[in-house]
């Protein structure tokens, strides 16, 4: 790598460094850790007022987590209130995780506050260099999923 791509590989290391140290994708809501929320969000995006819930199985695949963490992370919701577990009615031997009305409370306080805070990211940056920045990072995504299946 000639000394041009290394600076600026190392300036795009050092400002995803700072990005994560801004704790920006905190929870916005106090007391709950952002995985707590992520898994509230994952629970209300796959389940319906219809449904029975979703297991904890599907929970791990959607949030790329081993079972074993996010069944902590259901003790810990259900602890608050925030879900609640049901028998699945076809198979008793699986279990099936559901939003709480308390958990909906929940994720509209903090959809609301991250619809704040992305508001005021759009109005600093402009509409044209949000969407250049959308753009460059979902080639970052698609770069790191390319290089993640390469190595398996």
């Amino acid at each position: 790598m000639d000394s041009n791509r290394r600076e600026a590989a190392k300036r795009l290391v050092d400002v995803c460094w700072n990005l994560s140290r801004t704790n920006w994708h905190q929870s916005p809501v106090a007391g709950l850790r952002s995985s707590e929320m992520w898994t509230l969000y994952c629970i209300k995006k796959n389940t319906d007022l219809n449904f029975p819930g979703i297991k904890i199985s599907e929970i791990s695949t959607f949030l790329r987590v081993t079972s074993p963490s996010v069944t902590q992370l259901i003790n810990s919701l259900e602890a608050q209130g925030l879900v609640e577990r049901n028998i699945d009615t076809e198979d008793r031997r699986a279990v099936r995780i559901k939003i709480t009305e308390k958990g909906e409370r929940i994720l509209r306080k903090a959809a609301k506050a991250l619809h704040e805070l992305f508001g005021g990211l759009v109005e600093y940056l402009g509409e044209k260099n949000t969407n250049l920045l959308a753009d460059l990072l979902s080639q970052v995504l698609s770069y790191f999923d390319s290089v993640r299946a390469s190595d398996i």
